[in-house]
Parts: structure tokens; sequence; C-alpha cells
């Protein structure tokens, strides 16, 4: 299998599907799944040209499955109280990181997720 150049996107193009990578999850508010789907979609996508968009794609779907994981286990805690303070806490919080993530990344810097597990390197 031969190399494939991976830099077939301006600078300006990586950043910009960069940006969007992050912001596509913002489909979670509208489409079941969309917040996993969205980032998944473009990341698969566009990653062949761009080693950036993959680094951006691994980070975006590793913060989503992440967000996934935490609203399984407040699920499962939603007959206690504390499972329905959980989940509003991560509805909050997941809209927040993404803003910040989307304008990190417009700006040049890294997405900056907190309390994201790192499934894909």
């Amino acid at each position: 299998m031969a190399y494939r150049d991976r830099s077939t996107m301006s600078r300006s193009q990586q950043r910009t599907w960069s940006i969007v990578v992050h912001a596509a999850a913002f489909a979670g508010v509208a489409v079941p799944f969309g917040s996993i789907l969205g980032p998944f979609i473009v990341w698969i996508i566009k990653k062949p040209g761009s080693a950036e968009v993959d680094r951006q794609g691994k980070a975006a779907m590793n913060f989503q499955i992440s967000m996934l994981i935490y609203v399984i286990v407040g699920v499962l805690l939603i007959r206690l109280p504390i499972g329905w303070v959980l989940l509003v806490a991560l509805g909050i919080f997941w809209f927040v990181m993404l803003l910040v993530a989307t304008i990190r990344v417009a700006h040049g810097r890294d997405p900056g997720y907190l309390l994201s597990i790192d499934f894909l390197k």
C-alpha cells in the first residue's frame, strides 16, 4: 500500500474542517446520536486529506464517546436524585465544552476537552 500524502488541504481548509468536526456534535441537539454521528462522518470523510483534521476528529470522538459513557452512568442512576443532577450537569458541561473547543480550534489551539478519555490515539 502506497503512502498517501495527507497534506492535500490548505491551512485554511484544515482549520475550517477542524472547526466543523467539533461543531458537528451540535447535531446531537436535534438528531439522536447526532453528537457522535456528526463528528464521525466529517472525520471519516476528511481525515485522508489532513493529519490535523484526523487529530481533531480523534479528539472530538474521544470526548463524545466519553460523554456517552457518562450519560449511561447517569441514566443508570436516574432512580436516585444524583442521577438527575448528573444528567443535567452533563448536558450543560457538554454544551459548554463544545462551544469552548470549537472556539479554541478556530483560534488554532487544541480543543482542551475536560474529562475526555483517550480511546482513539
